[in-house]
C-alpha cells in the first residue's frame, strides 16, 4: 500500500513538472512572435528563464535578428540565471556568426537545464546546440510545444530546407466567392475587424507580394496601418516584369519610408529602370519564364530567400493568386468571407480556377476557424 502511495505521489509530480514546462513554453512561444517581421533573416526566437516555478527573464529575438532571444532572457535573469531551467522555442546556436553562440551563453551563465522546443534545421547548428549544451553538464529536454515551434518557425525552416520563404496567401471573398466587383468597381468585401486582422498579418510577415495588375487597378499602400505599427510594415514587392509601375504611385511616393522591391524580366527597359530606381525602389531583375509569359515564381521565391525574407504574404488579386496556387507554392492559406455576394459578373478568387481547389484540396487542412464581426476567417495549412 505504502508503495502504491509513493508510485501516485511521483506520478503527480510528473504531471505537475510537465503541466509547468507546458505553460512556460507557451509564454515563450508567445514572446518569440514578437519579433515575426522584424528579424529576418534570423528566426524570432521566445525565451524563459524560470527558477523555482519564477520566471526571472525573458527576451525574444530583437529587430535585425540580434541579440538573439536567449542573450535577453539570461542578461535580464542575471546572477538567478545560476540553477535555473531555461525555456527556449528554438535550439541555440552553436556557431559564430555577428554574434556568440548562444549555446557558450547558456553554459556560462550556469544553467541546470534546457527545455528546448524543436532542433534548428540550419546545418551550422542541427543538433550541435543540444550536444554543447549536455557536454557542459546541463540536462536538455527537447519536444515540449515542438508543433507549435514549428509553425512559428516555418518561415526560417522553409528558407533553410528549401531556399525559399514560407508563403502565406490571403484572400478575401463575398459569399460567391468573388473578390471584386464587375469590371472592378471599388467595393468593401470585409468589415474593420477582419481589415485590423489582416493590418496585423501584415506586421507578422517580412514582405507583402502583389502583382502589376493590383497596382494598376487599386494604387495599394501596402503598410500596416494599425496605430503606432507603421514601422512594423513589410517589404511591399511587386511582380513587375516590363516595369509598368507609375511613378505617380503611392508604393513609389513612399519607397524612401518602407521598402519597395520590383521584380522584373532582365528584358525591361533600362529608362524605366532607372527612373523607379531614382525614386527609391530596388529592382530585382530575373530571367524570363521559360514556358508561360512572366516571370519564374520558384525564382522569385529564390531571389527573395537570398535576400533573407522568410515569411512572404501574397496579396495578388486573381491571377497571382492562382499562379502561386498552380506552382503549388502556397503553404498557408488565409480565407476571409464576407456576407454579402457581387453576383456572377464579379471576378473570381483564383481566376478560372475554383476556390475549391485549395478549399477542399487533400494538401490542405483546416486549421482554424472564427467569427470576425459579419465575417470569418477560416486558416488553412498543408496537412
Amino acid at each position: 500500500m505504502i508503495f502504491r502511495i509513493l508510485e501516485d505521489q511521483y506520478a503527480e509530480k510528473i504531471r505537475e513538472a510537465k503541466d509547468a514546462d507546458r505553460r512556460f513554453m507557451a509564454l515563450a512561444l508567445t514572446l518569440g512572435r514578437r519579433g515575426q517581421g522584424r528579424t529576418w533573416p534570423n528566426p524570432a526566437v521566445g525565451a524563459v528563464v524560470v527558477k523555482d516555478g519564477v520566471i526571472v527573464g525573458r527576451g525574444w529575438t530583437q529587430p535585425g535578428g540580434r541579440p538573439h532571444a536567449e542573450a535577453e532572457a539570461l542578461q535580464r535573469a542575471g546572477e538567478a540565471a545560476r540553477g535555473a531551467t531555461l525555456y527556449v522555442t528554438l535550439e541555440p546556436c552553436s556557431h559564430f556568426g555577428k554574434s556568440p553562440p548562444c549555446a557558450d551563453a547558456v553554459i556560462s551563465a550556469r544553467i541546470a537545464r534546457v527545455v528546448s522546443a524543436i532542433e534548428d534545421p540550419n546545418p551550422e547548428v542541427a543538433g550541435q546546440g543540444h550536444a554543447r549544451l549536455r557536454a557542459a553538464g546541463i540536462t536538455v529536454e527537447t519536444g515540449c510545444g515542438a508543433a507549435e515551434a514549428a509553425r512559428d518557425h516555418a518561415g526560417h525552416f522553409r528558407r533553410v530546407r528549401d531556399r525559399r520563404p514560407h508563403v502565406i496567401l490571403k484572400l478575401a471573398v463575398s459569399a460567391d466567392d468573388k473578390i471584386g466587383a464587375a469590371e472592378r468597381k471599388p467595393v468593401a468585401i470585409t468589415g474593420e475587424a477582419a481589415r485590423t486582422r489582416v493590418h496585423l498579418l501584415r506586421a507578422q510577415c517580412d514582405a507583402i507580394l502583389v502583382g502589376i495588375g493590383t497596382v494598376l487597378a487599386d494604387d495599394p499602400l501596402l503598410t500596416c496601418r494599425l496605430p503606432g505599427m507603421t514601422q512594423r510594415s513589410p517589404v511591399r514587392v511587386v511582380l513587375d516584369p516590363q516595369l509598368r509601375t507609375p511613378g505617380e504611385s503611392r508604393l513609389v511616393h513612399s519607397a524612401r519610408e518602407t521598402p519597395l522591391w520590383l521584380i522584373a524580366s532582365e528584358t525591361a527597359e533600362a529608362a524605366a529602370a532607372m527612373r523607379l530606381g531614382a525614386a527609391g525602389a530596388q529592382l530585382i531583375r530575373l530571367p524570363p519564364a521559360s514556358v508561360a509569359p512572366g516571370l519564374d515564381l520558384p525564382a522569385v521565391l529564390r531571389a527573395l530567400s537570398e535576400r533573407g525574407v522568410t515569411r512572404l504574404l501574397v496579396e495578388g488579386g486573381s491571377k497571382v493568386a492562382s499562379s502561386f496556387v498552380a506552382a503549388g507554392l502556397v503553404d498557408e492559406f488565409w480565407l476571409l468571407r464576407g456576407p454579402d455576394t457581387l453576383g456572377a459578373e464579379g471576378v473570381a478568387a483564383l481566376d478560372a480556377m475554383p476556390l475549391s481547389t485549395l478549399t477542399r484540396s487533400p494538401a490542405f487542412r483546416e486549421r482554424v476557424s472564427e467569427v470576425l464581426d459579419k465575417d470569418t476567417l477560416t486558416i488553412y495549412e498543408r496537412s
